[in-house]
């Protein structure tokens, strides 16, 4: 009977181990259950960039985290269960760092296995304990901004039980964002200051389509439409012919935005069809600013500026 006994209490014990084991190895991933706290910062300034800290529940973001930068990351690892044979892998996503020749460099008396400073993983027994780490690296280059691992907590069958993930805006992508800003201003001073309806569709026009082409990686597509949109003398009234007028000009502009969406999507063999075909339309619109410029020439001026624009790009 007392074997018994001591059995089912050994039994009990057993499962009690395991199902804090389980409970602490299948936490919610990126939410602070084995990786409680890092901070990304400048490895050549110091300075911080994202810091997050799970234990207190905050999250600073001091400086955008753009592709092909240099990044030193110090993380924090807490172990709260022991499990002596378990393998634990902390795996990098970066790319070799320029400035260190070292992906990591360990802090503190928390032991490693098999610790090689040059190799992109770092992988420990499962021991109670803080486990504190720097890692170095340079962030990929991306045509689109998103969010990228830089690390992960690897368990022993190659499971993910935590990773460090921020958001990466590519530097083009700035850039976009920035001229993108100032013809929105733009568009709104346009709106005060009365300028024509017909004028204001066009400039939305471009505007909304300059956004899709972006949204698609397509970034050269999206700055050449932006910069077809250079405000001079716009029209502010128009008689009713007038307004006839600036429909075919946004018919125009939505073609060639049309254009550069198949120019990014389709090969090399169809640019020169595409660009006869955008020539066609730049005869029409000189058509246009002609029969414009004998009605009013505030209107012709500003169709004048649209065609120079479009020359431009195609190289006439």
């Amino acid at each position: 009977m007392g074997k018994k006994v001591i059995s089912i209490c050994f039994l009990v014990l057993l499962i009690v181990v395991s199902f804090g084991f389980i409970t602490t190895t299948q936490g919610a991933v990126g939410e602070g259950d084995w990786i409680t706290n890092y901070r990304v910062e400048d490895p050549t300034t110091g300075q911080l960039m994202v810091e997050v800290d799970f234990k207190t529940g905050t999250t600073k973001t001091i400086s955008p985290v753009f592709d092909g930068a240099e990044v030193k990351v110090i993380i924090t690892v807490d172990v709260g269960v022991t499990s002596s044979t378990t393998l634990l892998r902390l795996v990098t996503y970066l790319q070799p760092s320029t400035i260190e020749e070292v992906f990591w460099k360990r802090s503190g008396d928390y032991e490693l296995s098999a610790y090689n400073p040059y190799e992109k993983t770092v992988q420990f027994y499962q021991t109670t304990g803080q486990l504190v780490i720097e890692m170095y690296g340079t962030i990929p280059k991306m045509t689109v901004p998103m969010p990228f691992t830089m690390v992960a907590l690897l368990g022993p069958t190659g499971e993910t039980l935590d990773h460090i993930k921020v958001d990466v805006i590519t530097v083009v992508m700035e850039e976009y964002q920035l001229a993108l800003t100032q013809k929105e201003e733009q568009l709104q001073s346009l709106k005060d200051g009365g300028v024509h309806p017909g004028y204001i569709e066009l400039y939305e026009s471009i505007l909304d389509q300059s956004r899709n082409e972006a949204a698609q990686g397509n970034l050269d597509g999206a700055f050449a439409l932006l910069d077809t949109l250079v405000v001079s003398n716009a029209p502010v009234t128009a008689t009713s012919y007038m307004e006839i007028l600036f429909f075919p000009a946004v018919g125009i502009l939505v073609a060639t935005t049309a254009v550069f969406g198949l120019m990014f999507i389709r090969g090399r063999g169809k640019i020169r069809y595409i660009l006869m075909v955008l020539e066609d339309q730049i005869r029409d619109l000189e058509g246009l600013t002609l029969r414009a410029s004998r009605i009013d020439r505030t209107i012709a001026a500003s169709l004048e500026s649209v065609k120079d624009r479009l020359k431009n790009i195609v190289g006439m």
